[in-house]
């Protein structure tokens, strides 16, 4: 996202790398978006630490603090030297008064956001890692809005490592599964891309799985 922050220099943090932004729980009233460098949300689920994400610059974080008044539902570190803008409720306020057009495109990045990190925690919370990948191609299908989808089959300009990382598990883990897909002839892996045959045969695989509440 574009957007000249040259005015909030005031506003400007540095971390160093590894250093924890934020711990999971804690309470907060601050957000940040990044300026350079990356950083890592990781969540406990069960008594495994996973990987939600990694975020890159113009990224932002830790919004929930602002729009819901909640507990932190991540941990925030720093990979490399990062540089973050932070707002926190006051100064948001105030950025969101004084200027409606940043003031509009933080909404829209919001609520993107929100969409982003409870759909990759739906990934994280099967139980089955078969179907965490066939999941995490759900999610990059629902991405993919400029396509033809008459079609059961679909294609992926993503990499193994990429489906680890949204998978929450190791790249072996995740290598050894596709290869099973293939096996069953579900999935086709190319140099530069991974095709799904039936989408909507991973699509009721997970629905199988995912635990009814």
């Amino acid at each position: 996202m574009a957007m000249d922050m040259a005015a909030f220099g005031r506003f400007a943090r540095t971390f160093q790398a590894g250093e924890m932004i934020f711990s999971e729980f804690e309470p907060g009233d601050t957000f940040y978006l990044i300026q350079s460098g990356r950083v890592e949300l990781v969540k406990i689920i069960g008594d495994i630490e996973k990987t939600l994400d990694i975020l890159q610059p113009s990224e932002m974080f830790g919004e929930m603090a602002i729009l819901e008044n909640s507990p932190r539902s991540a941990t925030a570190i720093a990979l490399d030297t990062v540089k973050v803008l932070e707002f926190n409720r006051q100064n948001f306020e105030i950025l969101m008064l004084g200027n409606p057009q940043i003031a509009l495109k933080l909404l829209k990045m919001f609520t993107k956001r929100i969409y982003d990190s409870k759909r990759r925690f739906m990934i994280l919370t099967l139980d089955d890692d078969q179907a965490k990948i066939a999941d995490v191609f759900l999610m990059l299908d629902e991405y993919q809005t400029n396509i033809d989808k008459t079609t059961e089959r679909r294609e992926f300009k993503t990499t193994v490592d990429d489906i680890a990382h949204w998978a929450g598990m190791s790249v072996n883990q995740a290598r050894d599964i596709i290869s099973h897909f293939v096996t069953q002839r579900r999935m086709e892996v190319f140099s530069d891309k991974i095709a799904v045959k039936n989408i909507n045969d991973f699509s009721r695989f997970v629905a199988s799985k995912r635990k009814k509440i």
